[in-house]
């Protein structure tokens, strides 16, 4: 399958795509809103894939966010059909199968932020900076992901103003998991995919299932649907299996 604005890569159980607009910022077209959604599904149907990884291509831009420039061409009808495409890839990456790691490799604005609040995990470099400026052009977005990212008081605070976050700060304030030198921005990564590839697929998958579902739910109700997910979709071996490494340390 063959992508216009995309550039999708596989590395030891980790799907990487790569935002390919390097001209506009990787500003995100109505071309490239149809390509995620189809990555997406192409990756989370690969069976080789455990992890998927999102960067974007430069030094420069994550992503610039909307293609203001295709907007501006586009008739009445176009945006709602844009507007419902969005809605579309951002749901089916909030409730990915597989867990999701951000590369956020420069700026990351407006779409771009409101990606970079969906993925799982976010390592940056000291080029990265986000900013949620949707009221700043009479939109709104990122009210349902960011407030889990960094709690209610910050992400109302980063939502109303529509400032830059500087990538010290995004570590600060949850919004990064790790800060690393550029030079080890896509090797942090890849890593880390690495690493939760290496565990058990099913048990990693339910992991994300329960706490995508837990969202708003009371303690009980989380801990029920911990039970229920587990007993439907986690095949565990017996203990003397699962902990053979252990037991071999310990009986000697």
């Amino acid at each position: 399958m063959t992508y216009e604005t995309l550039l999708l890569e596989k590395q030891n159980g980790v799907g990487i795509i790569t935002l390919n607009r390097p001209e506009r910022l990787n500003a995100m077209s109505f071309t490239l809103f149809a390509e995620f959604d189809r990555a997406l599904t192409q990756f989370e149907e690969d069976e080789e894939v455990k992890v998927l990884l999102v960067t974007g291509t430069g030094e420069k831009a994550f992503s610039a966010g909307a293609d203001i420039h295709e907007m501006a061409e586009m008739p009445v009808e176009r945006l709602q059909e844009r507007d419902v495409r969005r809605t579309d890839w951002t749901w089916h990456l909030a409730e990915y199968k597989k867990p999701t790691i951000g590369a956020i490799n420069g700026l990351a604005y407006g779409g771009g932020a409101l990606m970079s609040s969906i993925f799982d995990i976010r390592i940056g470099c000291e080029r990265t900076r986000f900013r949620f400026l949707a009221v700043t052009y009479s939109r709104v977005n990122s009210t349902w992901s960011l407030p889990l990212m960094v709690g209610w008081p910050m992400a109302k605070e980063l939502l109303f103003t529509g400032r830059v976050v500087e990538a010290e700060e995004a570590y600060r304030i949850g919004l990064l998991n790790r800060l690393v030198p550029s030079e080890e921005l896509m090797k942090t990564a890849i890593e880390m995919g690495q690493l939760i590839a290496g565990n058990d697929t099913a048990a990693v998958q339910a992991v994300r299932e329960i706490m995508v579902k837990d969202i708003g739910l009371s303690w009980r109700e989380m801990q029920r649907n911990e039970a229920e997910i587990v007993a439907r979709s986690v095949d565990s071996p017996p203990a003397r299996e699962s902990f053979s490494s252990f037991l071999k340390r310990t009986s000697k």
